[in-house]
């Protein structure tokens, strides 16, 4: 690869790395409106909607590839279900509670758990540096809700978001782990194409199903935030990361993304003045520390998640 061709890679990676982690910037200035959880997903997934469809249905004429089976919908349906539905939800409803840094921190984890689940679900043993990364990480957590709960209005809120987050890394864990097997099988952009658009259906058949049609209808600054959230959070992220991979590998742009806590940690501070202290920057040092070590045998083989 040429030299130009490497620096837009770079450019991209770490591009998408900071677009993925503007997202709980604004969410968290969306917020104070008065805009709920659900309504807010609904309009990014269902502005996102279009950007996806167009992606599988270009895919689709460019590979001309064979029709979805039955078992390959049932399969994409569960992935967008875990991956981008309930992991996304999971996360909103979370940042309702607790600081944006603090969700990147808890959500970043995401590698660990896939670790342990492969070890309980498929039988593949955790190394005794596969444990000491997650030791590492987990205390790295710790140390940022220590820092959260000295400076919370309620410890109630921070258990409460922290475990909605948290389940949000857990759903997305699952996700990558049945991601693999069908990337192999159908092809990285018509996975992403494809599972992402039925994401979207699921997210806006929850609010139809929860929510009046009317309460779609937001004040001029939620719309514009869940625009940018859009196009700024999901689409462009979205595509840099997969341009990204193509010029540089899969290894190299993980990590790279690894620079999303420290971002969300920065713009959290600059944007919406959430304090930062000394337990919160250790607190992400250990979690990015421990995800990089932990992340490095596989690296080669995953795709950056950003939700």
């Amino acid at each position: 690869m040429n030299s130009s061709g490497h620096r837009f890679g770079l450019l991209f990676a770490v591009l998408g790395a900071v677009g993925f982690s503007f997202k709980a910037i604004l969410i968290k200035l969306a917020y104070p409106y008065g805009v709920d959880a659900v309504t807010l997903l609904a309009l990014r997934m269902g502005l996102s909607l279009p950007f996806f469809l167009a992606l599988g249905i270009a895919d689709g004429r460019r590979r001309q590839h064979a029709k979805l089976s039955g078992r390959d919908l049932a399969l994409l349906a569960g992935l967008g279900f875990s991956g981008y539905y309930l992991a996304s939800y999971l996360d909103f409803l979370g940042l309702q509670y607790i600081s944006a840094a603090l969700e990147r921190l808890i959500l970043f984890a995401y590698p660990t758990l896939v670790v342990v689940f492969s070890a309980l679900f498929l039988g593949k043993p955790i190394t005794r540096r596969a444990l000491a990364c997650i030791a590492l990480c987990y205390a790295g957590i710790a140390l940022a809700v220590a820092h959260d709960l000295n400076i919370a209005g309620s410890a109630r809120d921070v258990w409460i978001g922290g475990g909605l987050v948290f389940g949000s890394a857990v759903s997305y864990a699952l996700y990558l782990m049945g991601n693999g097997q069908a990337v192999v099988r159908l092809g990285a952009a018509r996975v992403t194409a494809w599972a992402s658009a039925i994401a979207c259906l699921l997210c806006l058949t929850h609010f139809a199903a929860t929510r009046p049609l009317g309460l779609l209808v937001q004040p001029a600054p939620v719309m514009g935030l869940a625009v940018a959230m859009a196009v700024f959070s999901t689409v462009l992220p979205v595509w840099m990361v997969s341009e990204a991979i193509r010029r540089l590998g899969a290894g190299p742009v993980s990590l790279i993304g690894t620079l999303g806590p420290v971002v969300t940690l920065f713009l959290g501070w600059l944007i919406l003045a959430e304090p930062i202290g000394l337990f919160q920057i250790l607190g992400g040092a250990l979690v990015v520390s421990g995800v990089v070590l932990v992340g490095r045998k596989g690296a080669a083989r995953k795709n950056p998640a950003q939700g």
